[in-house]
């Protein structure tokens, strides 16, 4: 019997905390998810200032800086590289994880809505992988990179309708859905989940980002 090859995901992290940074419990349940599966990862942050750091028990700015990479590095048990070492043809899979250090490190979304722009290091590695027909994954609110980078795309954002409106009016198609469930775009091998972008349970959120994986196995 041929033994199925080992993939290779490259994981893109926006720092370290879900006000600010990287949703933990995403990041955490896609790795582990990808090693489940028998397969490999590398996450990479852009090595860039954070726009914001808050104060995770009153929720109010905090007036210091921290680096994107830096903290990302915090998940990633100190095994990340910048995402400006990332290479497309060394990689199977692109994951983007969530977290509100999307909306405001990776992208401008949080402040911009759909005038907003991507870091140019996530754009090009978004672009990259679709031009190379390799699948990519999304979650929370990292569709909204997706959708932005790749018009006309399908994608989830759960059911938050305002920011359906917003992306539907540039041409993409969405598909509300819960926490254990994803959306497909074959065409474009794109998949997402919507996680913590709805009121879920961390058990809710790890079927959820088991069934993404498994589906982006299939779709290499």
């Amino acid at each position: 019997m041929m033994a199925l090859k080992t993939l290779r995901f490259a994981v893109i992290l926006a720092g370290c905390g879900n006000k600010d940074g990287a949703e933990i419990h995403e990041s955490v349940l896609t790795l582990l998810s990808i090693d489940r599966a028998g397969h490999q990862y590398q996450c990479f942050a852009p090595n860039i200032s954070q726009a914001r750091v808050l104060n995770f028990l009153t929720n109010e700015e905090m007036p210091e800086k921290r680096n994107v990479l830096i903290e990302a590095a915090r998940i990633a048990r100190s095994q990340i590289k910048p995402l400006q070492d990332f290479k497309p043809e060394d990689f199977d899979i692109l994951v983007l994880p969530g977290g509100s250090g999307v909306a405001h490190n990776l992208c401008t979304f949080a402040r911009d809505g759909a005038k907003m722009t991507v870091l140019p290091e996530v754009e090009s590695s978004i672009r990259a992988m679709h031009q190379a027909h390799k699948p990519i994954g999304a979650l929370c609110i990292a569709p909204v990179m997706v959708a932005h980078v790749l018009k006309g795309v399908t994608v989830t954002f759960g059911r938050d309708e305002k920011i359906n409106a917003l992306f539907q009016a540039s041409g993409a198609t969405t598909i509300n859905s819960d926490a254990r469930g994803i959306v497909v775009d074959e065409a474009n091998k794109i998949v997402t989940t919507p996680c913590y972008m709805l009121d879920a349970r961390i058990s809710e959120v790890g079927e959820g980002i088991d069934k993404l994986i498994q589906q982006l196995i299939r779709m290499v």
